[in-house]
């Protein structure tokens, strides 16, 4: 296994980590009082800065049994936010290449739909399913809430976890730094 290979598998560990950790402290019960406002889901937020970053860090699968995990523990419907991140995951994906030597704003306006499409698809599916759900008006305030995290995530990954967008000039070497 080369240097570039076993650095690609690293940092899946590490996104997995850094997943779990984020669930794990979402159902840490730190207070019994129901929240004022809703935390925005820093899972989409972390996922779609990495695919959009750096899209070799995680696969499709992975970004899947993440989801369903999340899915499962927080007690949503079990695969349906799971199927919808990981259209969105794989919209961007598709989208990375072109946004090579875009600014931030167009991959921050970018993640921002594709947020605003997986929430909007979500509680769509679940009306027509007839599933009791949150009132709207939270639900509008995490999505603003999750894409205004976004760019925390992007300096948190940058700076801490060395999760750089792939330039024009990278993609040649597969499009991992050293």
């Amino acid at each position: 296994m080369d240097r570039q290979t076993s650095h690609i598998w690293i940092m899946r560990a590490l996104y997995l980590f850094l997943a779990v950790l984020i669930m794990f402290l979402h159902l840490l019960p730190l207070d019994t009082q129901p929240d004022r406002w809703p935390f925005p889901d820093f899972l989409i937020a972390m996922t779609f800065v990495w695919v959009l970053r750096q899209p070799d860090y995680v696969p499709i699968l992975l970004v899947a049994a993440v989801m369903l995990m999340a899915d499962l523990l927080l007690q949503r419907p079990p695969g349906l936010l799971a199927a919808l991140v990981v259209l969105g995951t794989s919209y961007l994906r598709s989208a990375a290449p072109g946004m090579r030597d875009a600014g931030f704003v167009a991959e921050w306006t970018s993640a921002a739909v594709v947020i605003t499409g997986v929430f909007l698809l979500n509680r769509i599916i679940l009306a027509i399913l007839s599933v009791q759900q949150a009132a709207l008006g939270p639900v509008v305030v995490q999505v603003v809430l999750t894409i205004a995290v976004y760019p925390l995530f992007v300096l948190l990954s940058q700076n801490v976890f060395g999760v750089r967008r792939v330039s024009v000039s990278d993609s040649g070497t597969g499009g991992v730094r050293a």
